[in-house]
C-alpha cells in the first residue's frame, strides 16, 4: 500500500481488537523443577482458566492440569504464588472451591485439603516433616473479616496445623535450607505492606516454632521477598534508604546492606504472592531483575566483593525471574516484543523465546517505541511517563497538523507503566493517537518517597501528573491540545 495523507486518528490499522483477544494468553508463575520448565497460561477462550504447562525438549509444551482445574488463589483476593513442584509432584490451588490439589504425571490431580472456607497460597514443601507450609486464609466466619495465617499441611493425610497466626496479613514463607528456621512477611491494618512490614524469624522443631523475633521492617520500613542461600544466611530487600535494595541476615544475626545504595528498585509491592525477582546462581552470585528509570535490567551481584553489574538484554520488562547456576527463564518483553517466557545462557548471553504471549505476526514497522518523559507537576515536582508517539507506516499526517492524545492512567496506587509492546496500546498510535502511559506519583520504580507521593491524596497527585503531563507534551508541540482523552482505573 502506498504511503497516504490522512488526518491523525483515522489511520487504518491490521491491529484491530478482535485480533488482539483472539491471539493473546497471558503468562505467569514460571517455575523450575530440576531440568524441567513449567509456566502458567491464562487463556481468555476458555473464559480466563489458568492452566499449568510444561515445556517438552522439542519446544512444545504439555498441559498438565485438565479441564475443568483453573490453578488460581484467591488468598487476599489478588492471588498469585498458586502451585508447587517439588521432583515431579505437583500442588496446586483450584479457583472453583479453593482446595490444594496434589498431581503426579502419572495421575489426576486429588484434593489434598478438605472442603472448607479457607484459602491457600505461597506453598513451600518442607520435606523434613513431609509436609506443606504456606497461607490460609479462612472465611468461616461470615459476621467477621477473614482470618490470615501460616500453617503446615501433611502431603499424606491433609491434616493442617497452625504455625504463626495473629497478623492481618501473611507472605512469603520461607524454611532455610536444613530445614531448621522459618523466615515470613507479615503486616497489619490500616498499613498496606509498601506502607508498613515485619520480617519474622523463628526456629522450627516438628510442628512447633521458638525463638519468634521480628529482624527487619517497621511502621516506616517495607520488606519484601526473603530467600534463603545455601550457607544458610537470609537475604531480603529493604526500602529503609528510600529504595529497595538488598540486605543480609548474616550468621551472627546481624544485618548489613549487601550493596551501597543504588536508586533502583530490587523488589515489587506485595499486591500478589509468589513474586520472584532474584535467585542464587552459586554461593556468592545473585542474579536479580530490577528497576531503574522506569525500565527494567537484569544484574549479577558479587555477595563476597559486593560488586554489581548489568546484565546486557533487550528484555525492558522482567518478572516471574527463576535461576539456576548459568541458566534463567523469566517473563519478558520489550519496546518491539510481547510478552514472553524466556530463557537465557549466563555463559554466551543466549535468548531464547519458549513462548509467547501472542501468535499475531505484524510487523514491527506498526510498533510505536515509547520515550520515557520526566516532566515538571505540581508542588514544584517531577513525575514520569512513557510517550508513545503516532506510528503507521501507511499513512502520513497533512503538513501542521498534531495528533490527539490519550492519557492513561494506570491502576493503583503502587502500579507501574511497563515499557514492554502492549498491543492495546499499539492499537491507537497505528490509528494516528498519541499515548501517554503516566507512572505518576505513587508508582512503583522510583523510590519510597515517590510512592509516598499519593498516600492520602488519591484522586489529587495522580490527576494533577496525568493533566501535567498532557500540558506538558502540549507545550512541547507534540500533541494537540483541543484534542485531549483520558482513561484508565
Amino acid at each position: 500500500m502506498s504511503n497516504q495523507i490522512s488526518a491523525y486518528g483515522s489511520w487504518k490499522s491490521p491491529i484491530t481488537s478482535d485480533l488482539i483477544v483472539a491471539a493473546s494468553i497471558s503468562l505467569g508463575g514460571v517455575t523450575l523443577d530440576g531440568e524441567d520448565i513449567y509456566w502458567l497460561e491464562g487463556r481468555p477462550q476458555e473464559k480466563g482458566r489458568n492452566v499449568l504447562v510444561k515445556l517438552n525438549p522439542d519446544g512444545t509444551t504439555t498441559e498438565i492440569t485438565p479441564a475443568p482445574f483453573n490453578v488460581r488463589t484467591r488468598v487476599h483476593e489478588y492471588g498469585g504464588g498458586s502451585y508447587l513442584i517439588v521432583a515431579g509432584i505437583i500442588y496446586f490451588c483450584n479457583f472453583a472451591d479453593q482446595r490444594i490439589y496434589r498431581q503426579t504425571a502419572d495421575s489426576l490431580p486429588q484434593p489434598l485439603t478438605p472442603e472448607n472456607s479457607c484459602r491457600y497460597a505461597d506453598l513451600i514443601l518442607d520435606k523434613f516433616r513431609n509436609r506443606l507450609i504456606c497461607v490460609c486464609e479462612d472465611h468461616s466466619q461470615k459476621d467477621r473479616e477473614p482470618v490470615n495465617s501460616i500453617v503446615s499441611i501433611d502431603v499424606d493425610t491433609g491434616e493442617i496445623e497452625t504455625l504463626v497466626s495473629g497478623d492481618d496479613f501473611y507472605t512469603s514463607p520461607r524454611l532455610s535450607a536444613e530445614g531448621s528456621r522459618l523466615a515470613w512477611i507479615s503486616w497489619n491494618h490500616p498499613n498496606m505492606p509498601w506502607d508498613s512490614s515485619f520480617l519474622w524469624v523463628a526456629d522450627i522443631n516438628n510442628l512447633y516454632l521458638s525463638n519468634i523475633r521480628v529482624i527487619a521492617g517497621g511502621e516506616n520500613e517495607s520488606v519484601c521477598e526473603p530467600r534463603w542461600s545455601a550457607d544458610q544466611q537470609l537475604y531480603f530487600t529493604s526500602d529503609r534508604n528510600d529504595f529497595w535494595n538488598f540486605y543480609c541476615f548474616k550468621h551472627d544475626e546481624q544485618i548489613e546492606a549487601v550493596l551501597k545504595p543504588i536508586e533502583a528498585e530490587f523488589a515489587y509491592p506485595h499486591w500478589v504472592f509468589g513474586l520472584s525477582n532474584y535467585g542464587f546462581a552459586g554461593e556468592s552470585q545473585i542474579i536479580c531483575s530490577y528497576t531503574k528509570d522506569g525500565r527494567c535490567y537484569l544484574g549479577s551481584i558479587d555477595t563476597v566483593n559486593r560488586e554489581f553489574q548489568e546484565i546486557i538484554t533487550a528484555d525492558t520488562n522482567i518478572s516471574s525471574l527463576q535461576v539456576r547456576e548459568n541458566k534463567i527463564v523469566f517473563i519478558g518483553g520489550s519496546f518491539r516484543e510481547v510478552t514472553a517466557v524466556i530463557s537465557m545462557d549466563l555463559a554466551t548471553g543466549t535468548r531464547e523465546v519458549l513462548k509467547s504471549s501472542s501468535n499475531l505476526t505484524i510487523s514491527s514497522d506498526y510498533f510505536s517505541i515509547p520515550e520515557m518523559l520526566a516532566f515538571p507537576t505540581s508542588k514544584g515536582l517531577t513525575a514520569y511517563a512513557w510517550y508513545y508517539p503516532p506510528k503507521n507506516p501507511d499513512y502520513t499526517a497533512p503538513n501542521g497538523e498534531l495528533p490527539p492524545l490519550l492519557v492513561k492512567s494506570h491502576g493503583g496506587p503502587t502500579a507501574a507503566a511497563t515499557s514492554s509492546l502492549s498491543l492495546r496500546v499499539q492499537y491507537w498510535t497505528s490509528r494516528g493517537f498519541g499515548y501517554l502511559d503516566v507512572n505518576y506519583g505513587g508508582s512503583t520504580g522510583y523510590g519510597r518517597q515517590y510512592r509516598q507521593r499519593l498516600l492520602g491524596n488519591w484522586g489529587i497527585v495522580d490527576v494533577e501528573d496525568c493533566i501535567n503531563g498532557a500540558k506538558y507534551l502540549v507545550n512541547q508541540g507534540l500533541v494537540d491540545g483541543e484534542r485531549l482523552a483520558i482513561s484508565g482505573g
